[in-house]
């Protein structure tokens, strides 16, 4: 410890046992189911580490207050706090592989109070994850990009949609998970004939004709099918293709953009 730091922790009485102290107080109140109180201590035991500068410890345990509001059910004060912690990791030093495990978090936290606010925290950790240079676990930037994906088309912002999708298969094509592409592309397709934007939807296909294997795939096929369709107002055809088990095996919410498409000029739903 260099003598200045030595002197600002003797001048304001700041010491890690202190912090230890409030610690081991939040852990006894949390085992009793006293989560107010918890979170209270959680809270004085990061601002200990926080004036001491230990950003990492400050924010670890500022997560942990979070947890305590999630206990009680106010979620849009956890979000707060569980953003407050990210922002720690942040200017602490922590890389952004491990910073983006908060954001996610962060994330998951959001998605009962806020759909708009977890899907900027899910990019935020997909961002992190891309700037940390290497593949992280578990499909990382690819995961989290599809998880903001589903919620911006559930809020049917889809322009950010196609956004993100484009950013997410990019990252999954350079992980070599091009079976996950393929499912990506009928995504994109999808958003971009609901934003009645059929040029962008072929440049998506014609776009994956470069990965391997696509060319010949299901998935391929039956994007080619379906713009063939709507491009010639066949109706008919369009339902079929979006009532395919392949189309009614997406995730939920792309399922839903499928069987909600329309031919250009119909009325009536598949």
């Amino acid at each position: 410890m260099s003598f200045l730091s030595w002197l600002r922790d003797f001048l304001t009485g700041v010491d890690n046992s202190v912090a230890l102290e409030h610690g081991r107080a939040a852990a006894r109140f949390r085992s009793a189911k006293q989560f107010e109180l918890a979170k209270e201590a959680y809270l004085k035991e990061a601002e200990c580490y926080a004036e001491k500068e230990d950003l990492l410890n400050a924010a670890r345990a500022t997560e942990q207050a979070a947890v305590m509001l999630k206990e009680q059910r106010r979620l849009p004060e956890a979000v707060r706090c569980m953003e407050k912690a990210c922002g720690m990791y942040a200017t602490g030093g922590a890389s952004p592989e491990a910073a983006a495990p908060a954001l996610e978090r962060a994330a998951r936290l959001a998605e009962a109070a806020d759909l708009g606010k977890a899907a900027e925290l899910y990019q935020r950790a997909a961002g992190a994850y891309e700037s940390a240079g290497a593949p992280p676990p578990r499909g990382g930037g690819g995961r989290e990009g599809g998880r903001a994906a589903r919620l911006l088309v559930r809020l049917r912002r889809l322009d950010e949609a196609a956004h993100v999708l484009q950013r997410e298969k990019g990252a999954l094509r350079e992980a070599g998970n091009y079976a996950a592409c393929f499912k990506r592309t009928v995504a994109q397709v999808l958003v971009h004939l609901h934003r009645g934007d059929p040029v962008a939807a072929d440049a998506c296909v014609r776009d994956s004709y470069g990965l391997p294997g696509y060319a010949a795939s299901e998935d391929c096929l039956a994007m080619e099918t379906l713009l063939q369709a709507f491009n010639e107002r066949d109706h008919e055809q369009v339902c079929l293709v979006c009532n395919s088990p392949l189309l009614r095996a997406m995730d939920n919410d792309y399922a839903k953009l499928a069987v909600s498409l329309k031919a250009p000029g119909e009325v009536g739903l598949c």
